[in-house]
């Protein structure tokens, strides 16, 4: 079995990762980081929980210990763009967390928050900025960050990006860095729009590909329940109270139905709090803190707001609206089960959502496991399913209710299908998830480039 020693990292980051647990690299950390050493572009189709992080990052650390040049006053040696705040805050602790044993500058630069702290972190140059668009873009109108001299440029969860709007704020970024640069580019899906990006952004490059989409962990415990929109409430006040239920995160469609919910657990004497894109940053920052911490029991989120949220031991995920958008339910269930751990997902489905409930077995390709032995079970709802009678709504819909608010051919690197290592949901989005292993080894020679950094601490902005 592969271990990180074997992938040629450098001592300081094997030495770090041992601290943190990990020996083993997951499916994607092993295809990946040879070929990236290498200096190869990339084409990752990976979830996240599948450890695509460290398979970007330990690379980029690797370069910056062989390299000692410090980077000039307010420019970047490698940049990563996310497309939400949180995830942004998290890959950041992930390059803290990997290169404890280095020395060199980071930031991390995001909305919602003032720009004085981030400002003054990219003044002295920064070996690693990890950056949403939006942000960004602003910085550099101003005149606080120059990117002539990026080395490397990593998009991460780029098919959200495409859902967020992002795509041709990205599109300007990438226009402004050097052509010689290492680019890597990360999704779940591949749309058409991800699809023509990738072509416009990569040069020749290596495609890595984990889960599909339409994978669910093994390790995850699937049911739905069906249940009367009346008595969801009741019904979720059960299973939160009920032995077994520990850490959970609860979804809804809509932000105002996130905010309901968690203000409807608070009155019942359930610790819960609600995280969503009208949160400030600084709110929804207090409610992961308190969600990891214990403080807060029940997290209940839209699918955005918790889109690259790892956080370890949460023990169950509860569908309390089913998502419109089958591929959803692949990302909301993968909250749980992480870092080698099982997990359950426990799905509400009322009269409107039958449909949602077909478009996700679909989609998954195989049936989901009904729960019949709860108080509020629905057999007229569960017979209306089985009947395969009603008509599905339109993809985007709300069901009646408020709605959801060319190039290079690449290198394909495919896989045997054997369960990824633990790791992934770490304190740091560490090395973890689950996906095939590949059989194909690196090949050719990348013309590695030159990283490196500069002595002094860490750089990063106010992380709200």
């Amino acid at each position: 079995m592969t271990s990180f020693k074997d992938l040629g990292l450098a001592e300081e980051l094997t030495c770090a990762l041992d601290a943190e647990g990990y020996t083993t690299p997951t499916p994607i950390q092993e295809q990946a980081i040879p070929y990236l050493l290498a200096g190869h572009d990339m084409l990752g189709i990976a979830q996240t929980g599948t450890g695509k992080t460290a398979a970007f990052a330990l690379p980029i650390l690797h370069r910056i210990a062989g390299d000692k040049r410090r980077a000039a006053p307010r420019t970047v040696r490698n940049l990563i763009l996310t497309p939400t705040r949180e995830l942004a805050v998290q890959i950041n602790d992930g390059f803290a967390t990997y290169g404890r044993n280095l020395r060199f500058r980071r930031a991390c630069v995001f909305g919602g928050v003032g720009q004085g702290p981030q400002v003054r972190a990219l003044n002295g140059g920064v070996d690693v900025l990890v950056a949403t668009p939006g942000r960004l873009m602003d910085l550099m109108d101003q005149g606080f960050v120059n990117l002539s001299t990026v080395e490397t440029l990593v998009l991460d969860e780029a098919d959200r990006m495409l859902d967020m709007g992002f795509i041709q704020p990205v599109r300007k970024i990438a226009s402004l860095l050097p052509t010689g640069r290492q680019t890597l580019l990360f999704s779940a899906t591949m749309p058409k729009a991800v699809s023509d990006l990738a072509s416009f952004l990569l040069r020749d490059p290596v495609r890595v590909e984990v889960t599909p989409v339409s994978s669910t962990a093994e390790r995850i415990e699937q049911k739905v329940m069906f249940v009367s929109r009346d008595n969801k409430r009741n019904l979720l006040l059960d299973l939160l109270r009920s032995d077994g239920v520990g850490r959970t995160i609860v979804f809804t469609r809509t932000k105002h139905g996130a905010n309901r919910v968690a203000e409807q657990l608070v009155k019942d004497g359930v610790t819960a709090d609600a995280i969503h894109g009208n949160k400030s940053q600084n709110a929804r920052q207090r409610a992961l803190d308190a969600f990891r911490s214990g403080e807060v029991r029940a997290l209940v989120a839209t699918d955005i707001a918790a889109r690259g949220i790892d956080i370890d031991n949460v023990t169950h995920v509860i569908n309390f609206e089913l998502p419109n958008e089958p591929e959803s339910y692949v990302h909301r269930i993968g909250r749980t089960a992480r870092a080698g751990a099982e997990g359950i997902a426990l799905s509400f489905c009322d009269a409107e959502e039958v449909a949602y409930l077909r478009q996700i077995e679909k989609i998954i390709q195989q049936p989901v496991p009904v729960d019949i032995e709860h108080e509020y079970h629905a057999e007229p709802i569960a017979r209306l399913f089985a009947s395969g009678k009603g008509t599905a709504p339109k993809r985007g819909s709300g069901g009646g209710r408020t709605p959801f608010v060319g190039g290079n051919r690449p290198k394909a690197v495919t896989g045997s299908g054997r369960p990824g290592a633990p790791g992934g949901g770490s304190r740091a989005g560490g090395p973890g998830g689950a996906g095939p292993r590949s059989n194909g080894g690196p090949g050719g020679n990348g013309g590695q480039r030159r990283q490196g950094a500069g002595p002094g601490g860490h750089g990063h902005g106010k992380r709200g």
